[in-house]
């Protein structure tokens, strides 16, 4: 695929495979026996052994090798291997190298996996505490200096100018916790299962770096989510019907950086999402009016506003609105603030789920399927289609 042409792997691969652990706040166990329960439990889901997996893909954090998943899983020989980079960036992205993989012949079956304890052992939200001096490390130099530390503090300069540019206040954001809490609460696997907020919650919950309160706010979560990914042809034999790849993309925008964009011409957008959406929308076919669930990364909701405008649900700061009303059903498992922060691929299980029939809270005939990873950073998408 090209930023400038519709690309060849539309449609030549499938999900057929969806597993979970638990999602907590202390799993109490390891990294590596997270990861090798959820990929047992999605290989159980679709039919499959771990005979049968010659790939495996994951994110460069991740502290589980893909050789070391292999041999604890009770893998065979392997022929493709892969790690996608940017944190939650790379949810998409490991579906993508795995539909290329299998599209081109070299594997068979790729399973993609995510799994850490997020928040009993590292936590992403404390932000930067050391960093080895690297090339990419030295844009947070412009920033960290500055007290800006965290992701939070990060994401909070681009929120805030959203806010000046629409005339908005910061109670715009709690649109969109309380849609993933209404989902969450009937989600038994959700964190927050039973759980819903109001707009009045949102408004009263503490800050954590203006115009973001903690509702505004993704969870830190421990456990892991595996996705496996075989050729359409033989995923038509398998037991549960298909999640057809329709379109799979990558993107970075121009003057990109990790979290801390913040010499671009504007910081009401997120560019790197744009490249993402023309690719998809190019190679499936389809528009905004043909998606019928919309799975946004949300790792904080100023961004999942600006990924519906991004993506031409609505006119640039309409996306307030665009979310009250419902006018797209979204994050219908809870999102990363309502249901686990796995870092979007739990968001991928969703996609699938919704497609098979068997969501916890359905969307009557939905057919098709827009997943997101991370923004800020480099991403990724996914448009996830019925076979058919």
């Amino acid at each position: 695929m090209s930023v400038r042409s519709r690309d060849r792997l539309g449609g030549r691969a499938a999900i057929v495979g969806v597993g979970a652990t638990e999602f907590s706040k202390d799993s109490g166990r390891s990294e590596l026996k997270l990861a090798v329960e959820a990929v047992r439990a999605a290989l159980d889901d679709a039919g499959l052994s771990p005979a049968d997996v010659d790939g495996l893909v994951t994110f460069t954090m991740d502290t589980s090798p893909e050789i070391t998943v292999a041999q604890a899983a009770g893998m065979g020989e392997l022929s493709f291997f892969s790690r996608v980079h940017y944190g939650g960036g790379a949810a998409c992205g490991t579906v993508q190298q795995a539909a290329l993989a299998v599209a081109s012949g070299v594997a068979e079956v790729v399973v993609c996996y995510r799994a850490f304890n997020e928040r009993s052992g590292r936590r992403f939200g404390s932000g930067v505490q050391h960093r080895e001096p690297s090339a990419e490390g030295a844009a947070l130099g412009w920033s960290l200096p500055f007290g800006l530390l965290t992701p939070a503090s990060w994401v909070a300069m681009a929120a805030q100018r959203y806010l000046h540019t629409y005339g908005l206040t910061p109670e715009a954001f709690g649109q969109v916790a309380v849609v993933d809490r209404k989902y969450a609460a009937t989600n038994p696997a959700a964190y927050f299962h039973g759980k819903p907020i109001t707009l009045a919650d949102h408004a009263a919950s503490r800050w954590i770096v203006e115009p973001l309160r903690l509702l505004d706010c993704c969870q830190e979560t421990d456990g892991g989510q595996a996705i496996v990914v075989t050729s359409v042809e033989r995923a038509r034999d398998l037991p549960h019907p298909p999640a057809v790849i329709a379109a799979a993309a990558q993107g970075a925008g121009r003057a990109q950086e990790q979290m801390t964009s913040f010499y671009r011409d504007g910081l009401t957008g997120l560019p790197e999402m744009s490249v993402v959406a023309r690719q998809l929308w190019r190679t499936a076919g389809i528009g905004p009016g043909d998606i019928d669930v919309g799975i946004l990364y949300d790792h904080f909701t100023p961004f999942v506003l600006m990924q519906l405008e991004e993506f031409g649900f609505c006119a640039p700061g309409e996306a307030v609105g665009f979310v009250a009303e419902e006018r797209l059903p979204i994050n219908t498992h809870g999102g990363q603030l309502g249901e686990a922060y796995l870092h979007g691929m739990n968001g991928i299980a969703e996609g699938v789920r919704q497609l098979r029939g068997t969501a916890v809270n359905q969307i009557p005939g939905a057919a098709t399927a827009l997943v997101t990873a991370g923004t800020g950073v480099p991403t990724s998408g996914l448009i996830l289609g019925s076979d058919g």
